[in-house]
């Protein structure tokens, strides 16, 4: 039987309809009995298709037979072929005039709007015709068969869509000339809207159109032009769920596209950066610089910037220190959004961005960089110092010295103080980097300390840029721990600047990064600083703290990422109060208008904030220490005379309601009395507490009820009710710190004065052999303490009633 054009039996009819010639046996081989193209004869006269009698020939071989002819079977003395040229020429020409023929028919049937079943039966025979021969791929150019075909793409029906991909595939394949027929008017954009179809055939198709039109230089710019190709080319790209050869194909279309610049930069906005880097690195001079400048204007996400670092860092830094300024720009524009994310930060350190960096802003005269330029390169070191590199140990030149050189810390300094509110802004950042690291912020406080910019740097708290001011306040912050009494000095003298920290605190725009740095600021100086507490009273700072925390508690303020760190810093500096109480009624009347011992018992219950819970109970100890010089003792009226005849007239009347440790009216809010405020039993709470910070501060709080001027035994039996003392023996028996075996050694001795407490205590060794200890290896207070502790529970001899005073 003759070839099928479609690959079945199914349309022979509508093939012998077009034929203009019948086929003739002559042209059929024997064995395929396919119409035959490259006809051969053998010995004995018969012909075949050579390639399937040099099929023959090798299967009689493989089987150990002797060659035969298929026709006859019998022997044949020779394989040689002979190729029937005659034959062949006829077969060609019948072929043409029939082709000719099906083409005209195949054209007028999709030119007239046929059924869809004509439409899909032409465009099988095109596709048939055209993978037969390149001389039919011209046919179908000039008999303007192109444009038709494309229309079709435009079909209501998906089959005759499907079908019209693949035939402009095949005819694209290797001809120029069709690829431009196919990419005229707005072909390319229907093309692509196949990519975006449901029917995965249809993207399959489409994607392999676009492949062929791409080997085409000319098309490519024409193809990445169409909005959205490229992008959902670079999603197909590295999809995982899509056909592998849809991948492939979407994959090497992308790679064709390249040969536009264009499509490199869509590529590299969505995410293909590949091909721009292969450019930056490999590309001519023009194009690099090109590259360099677009590289500078893409959004990148995190993962990309590491992949660039990792890629193009080196070469990047390589232009900032010998390209022009043009090239410097375009380089330094790159490396600021590369340097944005820590982790590229750190490979472009590596890759010597330091040096060149530094150069760029001390530079002066005529090689300096322009403003603008030194703007990017202070904020590109600002990205870079916040990646935590070991910056103390990188050198800048060949002196060796760092960036954390006393020298290169005075001239970032002299910079801060000489140039814009932008450079500004950068420089302090960097700044605040370098304070932020434990191994760095020694030396930058060193040379801060030794150039005198204490006083500058404070003023920058007044400037009108929030950045400019935000950056000041958290350097100031950063080093306020290592220098907080020069701080608390610059802030308790100098003009506007304190007001200005204590209004950002006040601002009501929620609880922001600045708010939290400026009132840590302020928690970080010295208590006993009492002029700056002046200072801060007057301003109404306390006031407004006060507010803070009763709004942050009630869920007024709304918390966020900074609410831990404000909260603290607003708890920490109301406590400053509680350092001046001392002959001081205005600061009292404050503390009760406050109610500063009831706040501060409540925050007690903050758990896992560790830093509240700890100056709250340091709050509480100051409070209760007032406690017995502000309870209200009752006036006893003196005996009159007749008390002095009659005796039973001079009981004593019996008061109700007086505190017990004080011995007076208290109460938590006029007194600050823990045990009227029900702060005795938090303060036990915490002494289990994880962290010794607090519970040193809980223990303190406590002993202010065995202080000399309260009544001990009463503040004992309060321990006792409130199940404090075991919680006490158990800090002196762990001996956790130096401090808490201190204040706990000093407890003991206080809870052991009681008889009945000390004997059940004399026949606990671990709390004897703690005091023993204490006894042994504390300071002298604590020794002498632990002797008296020791004798209450019969560990020592008291020797005090042995001997009788002289003259009794």
């Amino acid at each position: 039987m003759a070839e099928s054009w479609d690959g079945s039996h199914s349309d022979d009819s509508f093939r012998d309809s077009l034929y203009t010639e019948p086929i003739y046996e002559a042209f059929l081989c024997p064995l395929t009995r396919q119409v035959m193209r490259d006809p051969v004869s053998i010995e004995n006269g018969q012909t075949f298709e050579r390639d399937a009698i040099e099929k023959w020939f090798k299967e009689c071989r493989d089987s150990g037979r002797r060659p035969t002819c298929p026709l006859t079977q019998k022997e044949l003395k020779s394989t040689d072929l002979n190729p029937s040229i005659a034959l062949r020429n006829t077969i060609e020409e019948w072929t043409k005039r029939n082709d000719a023929a099906q083409l005209d028919k195949a054209c007028r049937t999709l030119s007239l709007g046929n059924s869809e079943i004509d439409v899909l039966q032409s465009l099988n025979y095109i596709t048939y015709i055209c993978q037969k021969s390149r001389y039919n791929k011209h046919a179908v150019h000039n008999a303007e068969l192109v444009p038709t075909i494309s229309s079709v793409l435009k079909s209501g029906n998906r089959k005759v869509r499907l079908k019209a991909l693949e035939t402009l595939c095949i005819i694209a394949e290797g001809d120029d000339d069709n690829k431009e027929v196919i990419a005229a008017g707005d072909n390319i954009r229907t093309i692509v809207k196949f990519l975006s179809h449901e029917h995965s055939q249809e993207r399959e198709e489409a994607v392999s159109l676009l492949y062929e039109l791409s080997k085409s230089e000319s098309l490519c710019e024409k193809i990445g032009g169409v909005s959205g190709t490229i992008l959902i080319l670079v999603g197909m790209a590295s999809s995982k769920s899509a056909n592998i050869l849809t991948v492939e194909r979407a994959d090497k279309t992308l790679e064709n596209l390249e040969k536009c610049e264009n499509n490199v930069r869509q590529m590299a906005e969505n995410g293909r950066l590949q091909p721009l880097l292969s450019l930056l690195l490999k590309g001519s001079p023009e194009t690099r610089l090109s590259m360099v400048s677009y590289l500078g204007e893409l959004v990148l996400s995190n993962d990309v910037k590491v992949f660039v670092a990792q890629t193009a860092g080196s070469v990047l830094v390589d232009v900032m220190k010998s390209g022009s300024n043009q090239a410097i720009e375009a380089a330094l524009k790159s490396l600021n959004q590369i340097s944005s994310y820590e982790t590229s930060a750190k490979i472009l350190v590596h890759a010597g961005i330091l040096p060149p960096l530094v150069k760029d802003l001390f530079t002066v005269g005529v090689n300096q960089l322009p403003m603008r330029m030194k703007e990017v390169s202070a904020t590109i070191l600002a990205n870079v110092v916040s990646s935590s590199a070991n910056f103390e140990s990188i050198p800048l030149d060949q002196d060796r010295r760092t960036l954390v050189s006393e020298d290169i810390v005075h001239n970032l300094l002299h910079l801060i103080n000489n140039t814009g509110p932008a450079i500004e802004c950068k420089l302090l950042q960097v700044l605040v980097g370098l304070t932020s690291s434990a191994t760095t912020v020694a030396n930058i406080v060193a040379a801060i300390k030794s150039s005198g910019a204490t006083i500058s740097l404070i003023q920058f708290v007044e400037a009108p840029q929030k950045d400019v001011r935000m950056a000041s306040i958290k350097l100031l912050q950063n080093i306020s721990p290592y220098m907080c009494q020069e701080l608390a000095d610059a802030l308790r003298s100098a003009g506007g600047q304190l007001s200005c920290l204590i209004n950002v605190i006040a601002e009501d725009n929620g609880i922001s990064e600045e708010q939290a740095a400026a009132v840590g600021l302020l928690a970080d100086l010295p208590e006993s600083d009492t002029g700056l507490t002046r200072r801060l009273l007057e301003e109404g700072a306390f006031k407004i703290a006060f507010s803070k925390v009763v709004s942050i508690r009630q869920g007024i303020t709304r918390g966020g990422r900074f609410v831990t760190r404000f909260l603290e810093g607003l708890v920490t500096v109301l406590s400053r109060l509680t350092y001046i109480l001392e002959g001081e009624p205005e600061v009292i009347a404050l503390a009760r208008e406050y109610s500063l011992a009831s706040l501060f018992t409540d925050l007690l219950q903050m758990n896992e904030l560790d830093k509240v819970q700890r100056v709250s109970a340091l709050s509480l100890q100051n409070l209760s220490k007032q406690s017995k010089h502000l309870t209200k003792v009752p006036v006893v009226p003196e005996p009159g005379f007749f008390c002095s005849i009659f005796p039973c007239l001079g009981k004593q009347p019996v008061i109700n309601g007086l505190c017990l440790v004080h011995r007076g009216f208290c109460s938590i809010k006029h007194s600050f009395c823990l045990l009227e405020g029900k702060a005795v039993e938090k303060l036990v709470a915490c002494l289990d507490h994880t962290n010794e910070k607090v519970v040193e501060a809980a223990l303190a709080a406590l002993c202010t009820l065995l202080d000399d001027d309260v009544d001990i035994d009463q503040g004992v039996s309060v321990l006792d009710e409130a199940d404090g003392i075991k919680p006490i023996l158990d800090i002196l028996r762990d001996n956790r710190t130096e401090i808490l075996r201190q204040k706990a050694v000093w407890a003991a001795e206080r809870i052991l004065r009681n008889d009945d407490i000390a004997n059940v205590i004399a026949g606990d060794q671990n709390v004897g052999t703690a005091l023993v200890e204490a006894f042994r290896h504390g300071d002298y207070r604590t020794r002498q303490i632990a002797e008296r502790a020791l004798k209450h529970v019969d560990k020592l001899p008291n020797f005090s009633g042995i001997f009788t005073k002289k003259g009794a």
